[in-house]
């Protein structure tokens, strides 16, 4: 018996992916739609390995995605809600174009609302696995938090978004659990560190909004933050249990002051109050606070690793008290948020005008106030008992880890470069750009080269010398070595005796040349499939080292630039 010819494409990459077309008609959902549910669910499209198979010999480039995930989107319960949705979307257009109002207000009342909690216990089974994926969760509801009301997208999204970010630093404040600090010209980047997971986001400057035109998709981003609130809140609700505290959080109603009173409306104090990041929350269950200290082992000469993990902990120690027992006071012109979040992390106490916001706890005429922190050029009023100082300072010392002098951040100075926290230590030099003032923070003990610019130029004409030296030795006679080599050889028989043995002093110039020599040996047994993937990684590297140096070029311009500013102001 003759077996079935299998049809093309039946089959392999063909029967492994589907269009988006092909997706919509399985799903009977229209385009709006499926795009919501690909965002909830967390499914994306695929790049498959051969395309042509893939879309069944169409030409053009389709949207594809796997089929297994369209089958999965299938038994979605949150597929029949949203039919009911667009039935509940014609019955409210029908009444609106009937003029008949009644109805069409009954009907919105009773529209119906998705529940993702489902869908987020799907995607997270554990609390592990939510903190993991929490950085863009945070970044876009920092974001939306930020926004007022905009066109089509609901108005609780934005307060909701506020309310849940602002629980999140007050638990991220409770535990201590900030690590890193970097301002940007896109905005204030915090690191924090929750059940052994790094988490790092990004919050806005506070600027006026600037309506995009045609350039954000709002309703898009619209959808992921309606998924982001639920998980944040999830999350809320696991911190603040952890750190035995209330959830939503509580402050005390007694001893408000009545300036806050008059600042805001009754409705609104205890919100804007918890807002201010300024007074602790109730605790669910009265302790005392322990310091926690590391089980120690005897260390072993091999156990570096034991060594460096303890360090690191007595350095997180320290951060979490970096500011205990200090005062501050922040002026005006300064960012309060992102100040009172992070001095208030590493214990130290802050307060500001009480006319400005609510929640201050103390007035500038406080002798007790160690640092005011200040970002205009002149103060009128000073206090001898205080220094007064730049934002820029308060994130200096938590990236460093220790309280920096003072004297660089005074009012008026050239402050010094803010560092970002986020690189890699270890870095290749020649790969990537080391600021000078990085050098010196690591190794106060080195001595940076005057000109960078002469360095380069003395390697790249030592490189020449090397290559010309190289081609005379090629260029050489055969006769001429063969003459030498044989010289060499009769003197070494005639001095066949054992003498005493001298240390020979190693050439760098030649164990430079050698080592090149073999370098250019291994490259020729890279293989010929590899060939083409070494010189584009070798391009890539000359392309780095060529952009350090024109930074360090850029770099040094500028200070001859200024030094020379300086000695036309002195003379």
């Amino acid at each position: 018996m003759v077996a079935k010819r299998k049809k093309k494409f039946t089959s392999g990459e063909g029967a492994r992916y589907i269009t988006r077309q092909g997706a919509l008609k399985k799903l009977q959902l229209s385009l709006k739609d499926f795009r919501r549910l690909c965002i909830l669910k967390g499914i994306y499209p695929r790049e498959p390995r051969n395309r042509n198979k893939a879309q069944k010999g169409r030409s053009g480039i389709k949207t594809l995605y796997h089929s297994k995930d369209i089958l999965f989107l299938m038994q979605e319960p949150i597929i029949w809600k949203l039919r009911d949705m667009k039935v509940f979307f014609r019955k409210v257009a029908k009444a609106k174009t009937t003029k008949e109002f009644g109805q069409m207000h009954r009907l919105l009342k009773q529209h119906p609302k998705l529940k993702l909690d489902n869908i987020v216990k799907e995607r997270y089974p554990t609390y592990i696995d939510a903190l993991r994926d929490l950085d863009d969760c945070l970044t876009l509801c920092f974001l939306f938090s930020t926004f007022p009301s905009l066109e089509h997208i609901n108005h609780e999204q934005f307060a909701l978004c506020r309310r849940l970010t602002i629980e999140f630093m007050h638990a991220v404040i409770e535990s201590k659990a900030l690590r890193k600090v970097f301002i940007s010209i896109k905005g204030y980047y915090y690191q924090v560190e929750i059940k052994g997971v790094t988490i790092t986001w990004i919050v806005p400057h506070q600027f006026g909004y600037q309506p995009q035109r045609g350039e954000v998709d709002f309703k898009i981003m619209s959808t992921f933050v309606e998924f982001y609130i639920i998980m944040l809140g999830f999350v809320n609700y696991r911190l603040y249990n952890s750190l035995n505290l209330f959830y939503p959080p509580k402050l005390s109603i007694r001893n408000v002051p009545e300036i806050e009173k008059k600042l805001v409306n009754k409705e609104a104090l205890t919100s804007e109050r918890i807002a201010g990041l300024n007074l602790p929350l109730h605790n669910t269950v009265l302790h005392t606070e322990e310091e926690v200290e590391l089980d120690e082992f005897p260390l072993e000469s091999s156990s570096e690793e034991m060594a460096e993990a303890k360090k690191e902990g007595e350095e997180m120690n320290k951060l979490k008290t970096l500011f205990k027992g200090l005062k501050f006071f922040l002026n005006r012109e300064v960012p309060r948020e992102s100040l009172v979040f992070v001095i208030r992390c590493c214990s130290g106490e802050v307060s500001w005008d009480k006319l400005l916001f609510v929640g201050s706890t103390f007035d500038e005429d406080d002798e007790t106030i160690t640092y005011q922190i200040v970002d205009r050029p002149i103060v009128d009023k000073q206090f001898i008992s205080r220094y007064y100082v730049q934002p820029q300072w308060v994130y200096d010392c938590i990236n460093a880890r220790e309280l920096l002098p003072v004297n660089k951040y005074f009012i008026g100075e050239v402050l010094p470069p803010h560092l970002s926290p986020f690189v890699d230590k270890d870095r290749d030099s020649y790969q990537q750009y080391i600021p000078p003032e990085e050098v010196l923070l690591r190794n106060p003990n080195v001595k940076l080269a005057d000109n960078d610019m002469e360095e380069d130029e003395g390697l790249e004409k030592e490189a020449e010398g090397e290559e010309k030296e190289e081609s005379d030795d090629e260029d050489e006679p055969d006769e001429l070595k063969d003459e030498t080599v044989e010289k060499l050889q009769q003197n070494a028989k005639k001095k066949l005796s054992v003498k005493t043995g001298e240390v020979e002093k190693e050439d760098p110039w030649k164990k430079h040349k050698l080592e090149k020599q073999e370098y250019r040996l291994r490259e020729k047994m890279v293989k010929n499939k590899h060939r083409r993937l070494y010189k584009s990684m070798m391009e890539g590297k000359k392309k780095r080292s060529k952009e350090v140096w024109l930074l360090k070029k850029k770099r040094r311009l500028i200070e001859e630039k200024e030094k020379a500013a300086r000695k036309g102001k002195t003379n």
